[in-house]
Order: C-alpha cells, then sequence, then structure tokens
C-alpha cells in the first residue's frame, strides 16, 4: 500500500481492522450479535456453522419414501378419469353464473360454452373405477390405487401453481415438500442426495428450479435435477489422467481449506459446501452404475417401455424404482405437455399422444414395486398442479382451460387405502360435493405417512416459524390403511 497517499493508507487499515473486529473475533460484535440470535433461531442451529441433524420421525412411519408422478401442466379429469352425461346433454349451453360469479381463470370468457367429452368411459376393478380408453394400462392397477376425484387448490396459473403444489405457496422462495423431508428425516443412502428430480418431455416445467428450492433451508437440502442420457450429472467424472487416489486428495485438501474458513466466518453455507463435494466424490463410483440398465431383465424393460440409451419418462419411472432401491428419500419426475388448451392437435389427439407415453410406464413402476416388496414403504403420487374446465376454451381447435375446484389426482402404497374412490364432483364436474382434498391436506398426508406431524414440522426464519401446509391442511385419516 506504500505508492498511495497517506489518507488512503490510514483509512484501508482502519477497514481491515473493523471487518477482521466483526468476522473473525469470537467476541466481537459479530459474535454478540449470533448470540443474541440464539432465542429466535430453532433450538439446535443457534450457533452458525452447526447446521441440526434431521428431526427423525415424530411417530413411526408408514413409507419411507415418495415418487412424485408429476404431471405438469394440469391432465383433464374428464376425459381420463371422470365421466359426466348431464355435462354431455348441456354442452354448448353458456355456463351459468351460478358457477362462474367471483372466479377467475386462466384466459376463458365469461360466455363460455360447457364441453361434453367424446370419450368412451367403462368401469375396472374391484373399486369400479371409471377409466376412459386413453389409459388401458391403468386398468391393471385399478385396484392398487386411491382415487382422488376430490381434489382442490387455490391457484389457476402453472408457476405458481406448481409452486403451491410443491411448495406450498404461490411464491417462489419456499422450500419445496422434498426438501422439508430432507430436512425432517435425512437420506438412507449415503452415496445419492436426498432429493432427485427427473424431466421428460418436450420442455422443462414452468417456474424451473423454484419447484425443487430449498428456500430458506440450507442448501444442502434442494433438489438435484439428473440430466437426459448416460451422463445425469455434469462434470461428475474427473478429468481424463486423474485417478480416484488423486481426486480423493484433491477433496481432502479442499475440505481442509473449506473447514478452516467455517471455522474463521462461521457460515453454515461452507458446510454445505463440503458436503456437496464430498457427496458429489462418492457419486462418481455409484452414479454410473445407477444409470446402467443393462442388468435390468428383458422383460423388465419391456414392461416399462425403455428403449435403450433413449430418455424418456418410462426411462425415468426405472430410474425411480433404482432410486428407492438405493435409499433415496423423495424422487419427482416431471413430465411436460398436458396443457391443453386447444391447439394443432384437438384435445383428443393431445392426450392419446401424452398418455401413451405415461401410462405403461407408470402401470409398470406399480406391478414392479409391488412385485419386490416395495410398494408398502414407498408412496406413489399422480397428479398435475390442477385439471381442467368443464367449459370448453377455443382456439385452432377446441381444448379446455385451467380448473381449480374440482380435479383427479390418485396415490398408491405407503400405508394408503387401495382401491378406494374417495371425494365426487358435480353432475358437471364443477365443484366438489363430497370428500374434498385440498392441496395442504394432500401435503399434511404425505407427510403423516413418512412419520411427520406437519404442524410439528418447521423452521424459524425471519421471525416466525414456517411449515409446508402454512397454517393450513389436514391429515385425511379416511385414505389411510
Amino acid at each position: 500500500m506504500a505508492q498511495y497517499p497517506p489518507e488512503f493508507q490510514a483509512k484501508m487499515q482502519n477497514l481491515i481492522h473493523r471487518r477482521h473486529f466483526l468476522n473473525d473475533c469470537r467476541i466481537g460484535l459479530g459474535g454478540m450479535a449470533l448470540a443474541s440470535l440464539g432465542d429466535t433461531l430453532a433450538p439446535n442451529q443457534a450457533l452458525a456453522g452447526m447446521e441440526p441433524e434431521p428431526f427423525g420421525p415424530h411417530f413411526a412411519p408408514k413409507a419411507k419414501t415418495v415418487i412424485f408422478l408429476f404431471m405438469a401442466g394440469g391432465p383433464s379429469q374428464l376425459e381420463l378419469f371422470e365421466p359426466k352425461p348431464t355435462l354431455n346433454k348441456l354442452a354448448g349451453q353458456i355456463t351459468p353464473d351460478s358457477f362462474t360469479k367471483g372466479k377467475r381463470f386462466a384466459f376463458l370468457k365469461p360466455n363460455a360454452k360447457l364441453l361434453g367429452t367424446k370419450e368412451k368411459f367403462q368401469k375396472y376393478g374391484q373399486c369400479g373405477m371409471d377409466l376412459s380408453g386413453h389409459l388401458p394400462f391403468h386398468r391393471e392397477i385399478v385396484d392398487d390405487i386411491c382415487w382422488l376425484r376430490g381434489m382442490k387448490t387455490d391457484v389457476f396459473n402453472h408457476g405458481p401453481a406448481k409452486g403451491f403444489i410443491n411448495t406450498g405457496s404461490p411464491q417462489f422462495g419456499r422450500p419445496s415438500m422434498g426438501s422439508w423431508l430432507s430436512y425432517g428425516l435425512g437420506s438412507e443412502s449415503k452415496d445419492l442426495p436426498a432429493f432427485i428430480v427427473l424431466q421428460s418431455g418436450p420442455r422443462g416445467p414452468r417456474g424451473g428450479a423454484a419447484h425443487w428450492s430449498s428456500g430458506f433451508l440450507p442448501t444442502r437440502h434442494q433438489g438435484v435435477p439428473f440430466l437426459k442420457g448416460n451422463t445425469p450429472i455434469l462434470d461428475l467424472a474427473p478429468p481424463q489422467g486423474r485417478s480416484r487416489t488423486d481426486e480423493s486428495r484433491f477433496y481432502e485438501t479442499v475440505k481442509g481449506l473449506n473447514e478452516i474458513r467455517e471455522r474463521e466466518t462461521g457460515d453454515p453455507e461452507i458446510a454445505t459446501r463440503v458436503a456437496a463435494y464430498e457427496m458429489a466424490f462418492r457419486m462418481q463410483a455409484t452414479a454410473p452404475d445407477l444409470v446402467d440398465i443393462h442388468g435390468e431383465s428383458p422383460l423388465t424393460l419391456k414392461r416399462y417401455g425403455v428403449e435403450s440409451g433413449k430418455p424418456s419418462y418410462a426411462m425415468n419411472c426405472l430410474l425411480a424404482r433404482r432410486l428407492v432401491e438405493r435409499g433415496v428419500r423423495f424422487i419427482q419426475l416431471y413430465h411436460t405437455d398436458w396443457d391443453h388448451h386447444g391447439g394443432p392437435l384437438d384435445l383428443a389427439d393431445s392426450l392419446t399422444k401424452i398418455c401413451r407415453e405415461v401410462d405403461q410406464p407408470t402401470t409398470a413402476l406399480i406391478q414392479d414395486l409391488k412385485l419386490r416388496g416395495l410398494l408398502d414403504s414407498t408412496l406413489v403420487v399422480w397428479g398435475g398442479e390442477f385439471g381442467r374446465t368443464p367449459m370448453g376454451e377455443s382456439r385452432e381447435t377446441i381444448g379446455r382451460d385451467h380448473h381449480i375446484d374440482a380435479y383427479t389426482m390418485w396415490m398408491a402404497g405407503g400405508g394408503i387405502k387401495p382401491g378406494l374412490l374417495y371425494g365426487k364432483s358435480d353432475e358437471i364436474g364443477y365443484n366438489v360435493i363430497e370428500n374434498q382434498m385440498h392441496v395442504h391436506d394432500l401435503q399434511a398426508t404425505m407427510l403423516h405417512q413418512l412419520g411427520l406431524d406437519h404442524k410439528r414440522l418447521t423452521y424459524r426464519f425471519q421471525g416466525r416459524d414456517y411449515r409446508l401446509t402454512d397454517v393450513h391442511g389436514e391429515v385425511v385419516h379416511k385414505i389411510l390403511a
């Protein structure tokens, strides 16, 4: 600093002293400020850098793992699961004001007309579930599934609605469900993240990484998206010419430097960084084996509809089963292109295309888990962010708008009653008239099956305790086995 004027040198020296005092002095103002936050932080988070261990379950869990098959865009319950003869009779009439008054839609006009369905439905299984011809493989698993035909949500636009079901809030920045489970339970796998995201379809879901973000939870709990193909994570393989021993030395050196820095600063994110390096090092050995499906039998590949070397929803369903076997806590599959407002293809043709992509693999996943004795401990959830309106929307062809007041999802395994039809909508499929299940109720019930009380799984942030279900949600005990 000798080349600078004395006045500047004095200011810089003073700045260095103050920075050292605030950041590095353990009994300085920084330390005293941190100590004063002890009452506002969670009891086992008062000291920075000391991230708590997972709580563990509040009570005996029925499930250990979740597979969430997320149909991004909003599948039409009216074309897939809900035959409505009255809606077909009233097709072409303007929807009565009593239904639409005070309601908001994404695109529909007030004079939108009711749209009937052309699909042929038939009842299947001992439960008598209605399925259309779009889902022929689902007929084989109807009695393994709990059908939630009275779902309701609060948000009618895609990005916020996806955020609502995944994080409990339409505003970005909250932790996702998988992050809450990682925070509350940790992972049974030492070599893979607790929360993994697999994607298929023509694009990613609207809102993207916000739906698997850790929000204000420590970043080690965020979802890890796997890429399509044989290299699921970029830069996972060591550089050419570097051995496993070289990588181990590099990791230990970086770990040591990070630990020194953590002791000096008390920054909890450094502990996360250390854990990320450690996980990446272990995954160099485990991830290639995970995506190598050559050990799967030809019959298994045929059942799922997997084409070797071709990324697809079918491949992701098979990977989901393999991840369950390796102890991953929360596995989320996003399959996009369920948003059928009316485009180049009409509603029936659009659904035929996408149902062909998901029907067989989804059925194979349930059957495979059951055959291997994994379904009882794996909670499988299928559905999107909302459903579709009984009214038609005219674009290039006739489609349906987003509908939040009555739609269908399903759950299987993990202590859920199989072969149960729960919930009912009115004669045109507009409102739930029996056994409504709100998104927050779904979240509370999912956590319950993993041994977590949704009211007790909290994290203190900015002066208050947050939870996945906000201040809402009730466990739906009627659907529990």
